[in-house]
């Protein structure tokens, strides 16, 4: 996962949204990412969700501009509370 570029805030937030709906710690979730290792992030991904994710962590500018865009800003205090 390259992450160079990218709003650490915005990486942040998407991996303990993601990690909660895995059920895998965030940091734990990280360090797979960052090793490459995918499996335990798309084991219980759709094949549909999973394609989608593989295209979000191989661009980052991609990754910025979802977690920038307002129905995101909106899903992600909606998941997590408003915190």
């Amino acid at each position: 996962m390259d992450i160079k570029g990218t709003n650490p805030q915005n990486v942040d937030a998407l991996l303990k949204t993601v990690s909660g709906k895995l059920g895998i710690p965030p940091e734990k979730l990280r360090q797979e990412l960052m090793q490459g290792k995918f499996d335990n992030a798309m084991k219980n991904m759709k094949p549909e969700e999973a394609r989608k994710f593989n295209q979000v962590l191989s661009n980052p500018q991609l990754l910025e501009k979802m977690m920038s865009a307002p129905q995101a800003q909106a899903l992600y205090k909606k998941l997590t509370g408003g915190r």
